[in-house]
């Protein structure tokens, strides 16, 4: 028997650790030597963890527990170590079952089924086997050839066939060349490339390995941000593993190819996500980018031809080349082949890590596989694509997840960070949110996106704070499309997203925060009033919980606030239970 225990960062957070000691203290206590604990990444469902999943003699899984605090633990080893009985009260149930079961997975295929510190779990889950096929009986070009049949784009955000990048880098003219991995995801809310690190980083290491062959590199390295401590970790016992197998070194596989990687952990700058930026963040210079061309295919890392592809489109690799090419393209859209990974988050019932086909409808993601909105409020919108994405409306959650489909909306598929927003989301506030987030970001070489994003950061705050002027509106987008046309990066050329698409799709927000002095989602602070209604019974609990005394009356009968006193903390509404206190 074997007990797994999820420990991917949410699992961890969800006090997972403490459910591993406790299960190795209970076995050891009660004579259990023969059943194992391991650990696994994160199988997707974050909702539900910490998840326990048990093993029979036979590896087959035989029951998955969710919510396992560390007090519960007594209960699994109890009834079904000790007895053989499942612990029916904390078994997932059927419908969080659907939550993988409508998932196609390619890039999450081994998400908590290995031990992510485990390469002999990872080839015998078939690890490493598209490399030996590559070794054995592909050239380089037979390689990207697959790679085009397959359809692969970059999952990083731009969507670039990439075939196309590593031809131009293997035509690339140099003594040496560099095959890196941009895993310094810094979307808000965005944690794909996190999970595939920490749950299954060979997966990585194969798909770079493969691609340096493809392209004629020796050397990778793996540019990841240092606020991934469990993800830097878990790389380098997996690359201390491959090279002590042979699939890093000088001589892989008896092949006589050669490849290492290495990896540079990033301070933490959201523009370092731009490759020339990353790449001069490589060089140990301030993470700022340059002009293209060259591209980096001609004069990347130190000068020399370099490719640079996210977690995820690396992931895909391994799959790809044991599968075969037509299989990913048999995925898909016709111009978005194969599946991509999303990180459901915010007002979601069921959070966490989704793979799906290109083309499915939005709304086939957020309410069939992330069973709609929390509190079964109504659905507002969906932020796609990051700090460089925009907002869809609930009007089109019949749009296709596909580049081309998301892209008409105004808002991009990115890296795959999916926020989820309900009713009572302020779409003002939320462009106020990412524009803050782009501006202190920005590395500054570009008047524009320094300047411009703080001028538009100024209005927008103005505008939730209730002091919006007659043609803000206006002079958001005027300086909007200056923005996008006078930046270098696409930093600069996307951080207007967030406000081009809220304004063209809750422009009324925009107007009832200027003309009306109204916060349609009744968040904006400034713009919010509370009274007391005659439901009030005069139970003196509201006036108790004021910290600034705003609330006056005798006990018994109707309170009333001191607008002017009014510091709008929403206190006396929590407190309330009667609902007598209106929000307006």
């Amino acid at each position: 028997m074997k007990i797994v225990v999820g420990q991917g960062s949410c699992g961890i957070a969800s006090g997972a650790k403490k459910t591993e000691d406790e299960l190795v203290r209970q076995l050891k206590a009660g004579g259990f030597e023969r059943v194992r604990v391991e650990k696994a990444g994160c199988v997707g469902n974050c909702y539900l963890e910490p998840i326990v999943d048990v093993y029979d003699d036979d590896e087959n899984l035989s029951a998955r527990y969710v919510k396992v605090s560390a007090d519960k633990v007594t209960q699994i080893v109890d009834e079904h170590v000790r007895d053989g009985k499942v612990a029916r009260d904390m078994l997932i149930n059927e419908s969080d079952e659907e939550f993988l079961a409508r998932q196609e997975r390619i890039v999450l295929r081994n998400a908590g089924r290995i031990n992510p510190e485990s390469i002999d779990e990872y080839i015998a889950a078939g690890g490493y086997e598209g490399l030996a096929k590559v070794l054995s009986s592909m050239s380089p070009g037979d390689v990207i050839d697959e790679i085009k049949i397959s359809g692969l784009r970059g999952r990083g955000g731009a969507g670039f066939p990439t075939w196309f990048k590593w031809n131009a880098a293997k035509a690339g003219r140099g003594d040496k060349k560099y095959m890196v991995c941009n895993a310094d995801e810094g979307d808000p809310g965005a944690f794909m490339d996190r999970s595939v690190l920490e749950g299954d980083p060979h997966s990585l290491l194969e798909g770079m390995i493969i691609g340096g062959y493809a392209i004629g590199a020796y050397e990778g390295v793996i540019y990841v941000r240092a606020e991934y401590p469990l993800a830097v970790a878990r790389l380098e016992i997996a690359i201390s593993q491959a090279r002590d197998k042979g699939y890093l070194g000088k001589d892989i596989l008896g092949s006589g190819f050669g490849f290492d990687i290495r990896i540079k952990a990033g301070a933490g700058a959201f523009v370092c996500g731009e490759e020339t930026a990353l790449i001069a963040s490589l060089e140990g210079e301030r993470g700022m980018p340059r002009l293209k061309p060259p591209f980096p295919a001609e004069k990347g890392f130190w000068q020399k031809p370099t490719n640079i592809n996210n977690v995820e489109t690396f992931a895909n690799v391994p799959w790809i080349i044991a599968a075969g090419g037509a299989a990913f393209a048999a995925l898909g859209t016709e111009k978005s082949k194969g599946t991509k990974v999303f990180a459901l988050a915010g007002k979601i019932k069921k959070g966490g890590l989704v793979e799906v086909p290109m083309g499915l409808p939005l709304k086939d993601v957020i309410f069939g596989i992330g069973d709609g909105i929390k509190n079964d409020k109504a659905f507002k919108a969906v932020q796609m694509g990051g700090p460089s994405g925009g907002c869809i409306p609930e009007s089109l959650s019949d749009t296709p997840v596909d580049y081309e489909n998301i892209t008409k909306t105004g808002a991009i598929v990115g890296s795959g960070g999916m926020i989820v927003m309900d009713e009572d989301t302020c779409m003002v506030d939320m462009a106020r949110y990412f524009l803050d987030f782009t501006r202190k970001e920005s590395c500054g070489k570009c008047n524009y996106c320094r300047v411009g994003t703080k001028r538009m950061l100024e209005i927008l705050e103005r505008i939730t704070q209730g002091k919006g002027e007659d043609g803000d509106i206006e002079l958001l987008e005027e300086l909007a499309v200056k923005i996008k046309d006078g930046s270098m990066c696409g930093l600069g050329q996307t951080a207007p997203n967030p406000v081009l698409t809220t304004i063209r799709y809750f422009r009324n927000e925009y107007e009832d925060h200027i003309y009306r002095k109204k916060c349609t989602a009744h968040y904006c602070k400034a713009l919010i009033t509370f009274t007391i209604t005659d439901k009030c019974t005069g139970c003196t609990l509201c006036s108790r919980k004021c910290p600034v005394a705003a609330i006056t009356g005798e006990r018994k009968r109707r309170h009333e606030i001191d607008q002017e006193k009014c510091i709008r903390c929403g206190r006396c509404e929590e407190a309330c239970n009667f609902s007598a206190i209106l929000r307006d």
